[in-house]
């Protein structure tokens, strides 16, 4: 069996670098990877005030058809709300998705920010928030800091066009760091937008890796070795 291909998309204020360990482990196994940028995050000087969630969708898209055959998709943090906008509008072309310390959204992630785009808030800031910076060395905040890209703001406001129920057969696994997956599935259950989706999807399945928001950085090994044993579970 053939594995499937992976396309691996960063969460907000991250470009295609955010994936590079990863992407590293992934390839060093013998998979077929592709880490993208979405519209408005190649950097700072970027024009964002006119992008949308439709871009960040329609991006998502474009490198799943050019895969070639059906991929596995992993979506980190914010990505989740395109992500499954992309499982909706392509799912014939989705072997399966894995929702990275992030979920399936439904609705905006924030309709009322204010504004042209979202800066990188202090590591204070965030922690405040509830993310988790659990496992993140004083060199993954730096190089954060230094290469973060102001969030397009029109995809924290617009949602993500759902009509197509074939997306709900998309096997999808959701690894939870920043929370376990028992606070995760509490959190669909309250309504909350981000987790909307968990609670229509027809085949979920849940894996605890305790560590930061960006386990890309913190457990780039364990979160490989899980994207990877996914797509060799979805291959050809």
């Amino acid at each position: 069996m053939t594995a499937a291909p992976v396309i691996l998309v960063p969460g907000s204020w991250l470009g295609a670098w955010a994936w590079d360990e990863v992407a590293t482990q992934l390839r060093s196994a013998g998979h077929h990877v592709t880490a993208i940028t979405l519209p408005g995050l190649e950097s700072p000087d970027a024009d964002r005030s006119a992008i949308t969630m439709d871009d960040h969708v329609e991006a998502i898209c474009a490198a799943v058809r050019e895969a070639g055959r059906p991929v596995v998709l992993a979506v980190h943090s914010s990505s989740g709300a395109p992500g499954y906008g992309a499982s909706d509008r392509v799912p014939e072309l989705v072997a399966a998705m894995v929702y990275v310390d992030s979920a399936p959204a439904k609705g905006a992630l924030d309709p009322t920010f204010k504004g042209v785009e979202h800066a990188l808030p202090s590591f204070e800031a965030l922690k405040e928030d509830g993310e988790n910076l659990d496992g993140l060395t004083e060199e993954h905040l730096a190089r954060f800091r230094e290469r973060a890209v102001p969030q397009p703001a029109c995809t924290q406001r617009e949602a993500a066009e759902l009509t197509n129920e074939a997306r709900l057969d998309v096997p999808s696994v959701v690894v939870c760091t920043g929370f376990p997956s028992e606070q995760v599935k509490a959190a669909a259950g309250e309504g909350y937008a981000w987790v909307a989706g968990l609670l229509e999807l027809r085949q979920v399945t849940y894996i605890d890796l305790p560590t930061s928001h960006w386990p890309m950085w913190s457990r780039p090994q364990e979160l490989a070795a899980i994207i990877g044993d996914v797509a060799k579970g979805h291959g050809s």
